[in-house]
């Protein structure tokens, strides 16, 4: 028996739109609450470099002081979103990093129903490690999702010495970025947990055309950024692909941890399908209060 979304959000939680609820909460604390097989969705994007979204260096951000985010110059008049450095992360934040992603790989395991997924937004440099963390874990990786986007991630020459090396790279031109998509084991075949949870696959674009691996999707500007300016939001049309195919018969609770300004619960709000998210950041709870029913509201191709 799957308890229904108000039972789940518990007294706390704050209903943002017909069948989705924000509660404020370190979800690293408050997963623990919730109840085994209560959700059949994972669909976040976590703080990576968790000491950027720590609060001294969030409040840099905020500031426009930076810290370990990286503040863009403005181009052709246009104020450009912070990026994380994630290349300023030492043996101690990688270690810490794994041990967080070892813990949550359990309770969401703990938490999803059988062949429930995890949709895991990540990036190259770190991947690797995290996603390691959600097979230690006992899910099974079932590929990722590839989205097409021109980012500020590397190109970079080397620092201190520009003129010197001019023709050098430190690292790539980032033009992707990775989602790792896990489902926990199935009880008996894909189709009978499809009977009994309503999870075990993906839902398809339509009857002729599968859901796709890799997706082009630019960043979220415009309108979009300046109801949601949240530093790592995720746009709409690339999000209501992803929670749509994250509940294969149309049905079930889709679940975001770290909900940020609510864009997750918001392109489940547009689909008419249940979400709960989880937000520690008491600002990004009142953003998400008033960005999630506008968000949802945006037509999108």
């Amino acid at each position: 028996m799957i308890p229904d979304l108000s039972t789940l959000a518990g007294p706390t939680g704050r209903l943002l739109a017909p069948g989705v609820a924000l509660v404020h909460a370190d979800a690293r604390r408050w997963l623990a609450s919730l109840p085994d097989r209560s959700v059949h969705a994972v669909v976040t994007d976590p703080p990576y470099g968790l000491v950027e979204y720590e609060e001294a260096d969030h409040d840099k951000l905020r500031g426009g002081r930076g810290g370990v985010w990286r503040i863009p110059p403005t181009l052709d008049g246009v104020q450009r979103a912070p990026v994380p450095r994630f290349t300023v992360l030492g043996p101690r934040e990688i270690e810490a990093l794994r041990g967080f992603f070892d813990t949550m790989a359990w309770e969401w395991l703990r938490v999803l129903v059988p062949g429930g997924h995890v949709f895991l937004a990540s990036n190259p440099l770190l991947s690797t490690g995290t996603f390691a963390a959600m097979a230690h874990a006992g899910f099974e990786k079932r590929g990722e999702i590839i989205r097409l986007v021109t980012t500020l991630r590397g190109g970079d020459r080397p620092k201190g010495a520009h003129a010197e090396f001019a023709d050098v790279s430190v690292m790539p031109r980032a033009g992707w970025e990775p989602w790792g998509l896990f489902r926990k084991p199935l009880e008996g075949t894909v189709a009978e947990n499809l009977r009994r949870w309503g999870t075990g696959g993906l839902r398809r674009r339509s009857e002729d055309e599968p859901f796709r691996d890799v997706i082009p999707c630019a960043p979220a500007r415009g309108l979009e950024r300046t109801i949601a300016p949240h530093p790592s939001l995720k746009p709409q049309r690339f999000l209501r692909q992803i929670v749509r195919a994250a509940l294969p018969l149309g049905t079930g609770i889709v679940l975001d941890p770290f909900a940020g300004s609510g864009s997750t619960l918001a392109a489940a709000a547009a689909l008419g399908v249940s979400a709960l998210g989880v937000e520690r950041d008491a600002a990004y709870v009142e953003l998400a209060a008033t960005a999630v029913p506008r968000l949802a509201a945006l037509r999108v191709r």
